[in-house]
This record gives C-alpha cells, structure tokens and sequence, in this order.
C-alpha cells in the first residue's frame, strides 16, 4: 500500500465513528455478509440469475441453465435456501425453485448494472 491510498496522520471523527458505531450494533450486519457470501460463489449468483429472469425454475432447469448434474444444481440450491435467498415448493416428485422475495432480485440487477457501468467507465 503506499501513502496515496492510506491517511498519513491518525486522527479521525470521534462523533462520526461513535454514531456509525451505535448504528453497527442495532443491525444485523453479519446476516447480510452471509447473503452476499451465499451469493458470491459463481455458480449460485446464475442461479439467483436465471431466478430472477423466469420467476420459477425447477432443479432439473437449474442443473441445464448451469451446466451441472441435478445434485450440483441440487446442493447448491440447498445453500440459497438455506441463507433465504430461494424458497420452494413441491408439485409431485418435483420441486420448484424461486427467489424468496422481491428485494433478492433487485440486488443482482443492481449488480449488473454497477459492473456494466464500470465496464464503460474504463
């Protein structure tokens, strides 16, 4: 790291941090780390992907649109699920994926859209 990137001197804004710090300790930060440490693996954000283009998607669509075996598709599914990114639903012996609210799929776009304009900002 060199001088440009870092303060040269310590000193910093006792209210400011004290106040951010208040604020820290009424959320749940390490639940939305979770979220996004569920979505950072490649192959689970085109799922969450693919989730918010179709609505619905069943394990076996899934494993086709990624490129996997059902039990990949199948495993990895498990773990949005497990962090609230997907639900499901069972009709006979399949099971029906979606992403479990609104907000999930309006992270991703907004996503897209910040590496998008990064791209054209090079």
């Amino acid at each position: 790291m060199s001088n440009k990137d870092t303060c040269e001197i310590y000193c910093y804004d006792e209210e400011k941090v004290n106040r951010i710090q208040g604020e820290l300790q009424k959320e749940d930060i390490s639940s939305v780390a979770q979220l996004f440490k569920a979505l950072a693996e490649e192959n689970r954000a085109k799922i969450s992907y693919a989730l918010s283009q179709d609505g619905e998607l069943c394990v076996c669509d899934v494993a086709n649109i990624i490129g996997s075996t059902v039990a990949t598709a199948s495993h990895h599914l498990r773990t949005l699920h497990k962090q609230g990114v997907v639900k499901f639903r069972k009709e006979g012996k399949l099971a029906f994926y979606s992403l479990d609210d609104e907000h999930i799929k309006q992270l991703i776009l907004i996503a897209l859209v910040h590496k998008n304009e990064e791209k054209a900002n090079v």
